[in-house]
């Protein structure tokens, strides 16, 4: 590891800042890790792009329908990317933060256990799936606190709806008393985020995944993370890096005309959204990716693919968005 455990709060603070991206993973016809391609796509991220940092085997890389060897793979070769980048011109390493979320706690730590071997950044670790659930609170520190127990890397905490609850301001603030709790992805409203703003943001990185949101919470909030989804590399091509520009200019003090390259982006957004079938979003993603020229490919079961009139309306809205790519 590049720090001590009682340095991971410092050192995030230092080092996990700007625009980070999660992963779509790269299948074959077969249906087996493209590992290739997956090389290609974060080549692009890292490099052509110049991300903060890469969020790796999340919900968008479809952990879930892989198994425990891909998904330390895709950790491997993500490292090993972000390690062979170096310092990127002067732009820094890019960071790489593991997903080693799972039902089972024996495979949390076995995957935060080989995220600390292989020198990946941090991890992170989604709020538990509770059945039945009573004292939710205290079960959920419980989680967290044997977990840092357990660990010496910098974690970050993940609550999302999918979990069946919503994680308190108050508890996610307790939580980060813990001494290798560095950051969260708090897939809440933004009355919640930023009262764990208020408690907490001294201690920890507090993150939502609305991109439209980012650009005003950097100035309202003072947020220097966006801990995001796939945005980054979707909303951004080679020649056209918006979010970025609105993101440096931000941290720059030059907020309105990080608002004006920010809004200048709305058409982007629209045709992504109104391109995108419900039901499908890793399919709908990875298609526009290879319409952006990276490699998307299919999903795995049980997601669902696009059908041909899916497709079609998705390169036609792709065609209007007016997202340049050379």
């Amino acid at each position: 590891m590049k720090y001590k455990k009682s340095e991971a709060k410092d050192h995030a603070r230092q080092h996990m800042r700007g625009v980070w991206a999660a992963n779509l993973t790269t299948f074959d016809a077969a249906l087996r890790l493209d590992e290739q391609a997956m090389r290609e796509n974060l080549r692009h991220w890292i490099t052509t792009l110049g991300l903060g940092g890469l969020f790796i085997a999340g919900k968008q890389a479809e952990y879930f329908s892989m198994s425990i060897t891909e998904r330390k793979r895709l950790m491997e070769l993500s490292v090993e990317e972000a390690s062979n980048a170096g310092n990127r011109n002067g732009l820094g390493a890019c960071g790489i933060i593991t997903s080693c979320s799972d039902t089972n706690l024996d495979v949390v730590l076995d995957l935060a256990r080989y995220s600390q071997d292989i020198g990946a950044d941090y991890i992170i670790v989604h709020s538990p799936v509770l059945h039945f659930g009573n004292e939710i609170e205290e079960t959920v520190y419980e989680y967290y606190r044997h977990l840092s127990e357990q660990l010496d890397i910098g974690m970050a905490m993940w609550n999302h709806p999918d979990c069946g609850y919503t994680m308190s301001p108050e508890l996610c603030a307790r939580i980060a008393d813990l001494p290798n709790v560095v950051a969260i992805k708090y897939s809440t409203d933004r009355a919640r985020y930023t009262r764990l703003t208020e408690l907490a943001g001294d201690k920890i990185h507090v993150s939502n995944p609305s991109e439209e949101d980012w650009l005003d919470n950097i100035i309202d909030l003072g947020w220097k993370l966006y801990l995001c989804s796939t945005p980054p590399f979707l909303l951004q091509s080679a020649v056209d890096q918006r979010v970025n520009d609105y993101t440096r200019l931000a941290f720059e003090g030059k907020f309105d005309q990080a608002r004006k390259v920010r809004d200048s982006l709305n058409p982007v957004r629209e045709a992504y959204k109104a391109s995108r079938p419900p039901g499908t979003p890793q399919a709908h993603a990875k298609y526009w990716q290879e319409l952006l020229g990276q490699h998307g490919g299919p999903v795995r079961r049980p997601l669902l693919g696009l059908t041909d009139a899916q497709r079609d309306k998705t390169r036609a809205c792709f065609a209007a968005s007016g997202l340049r790519t050379s």
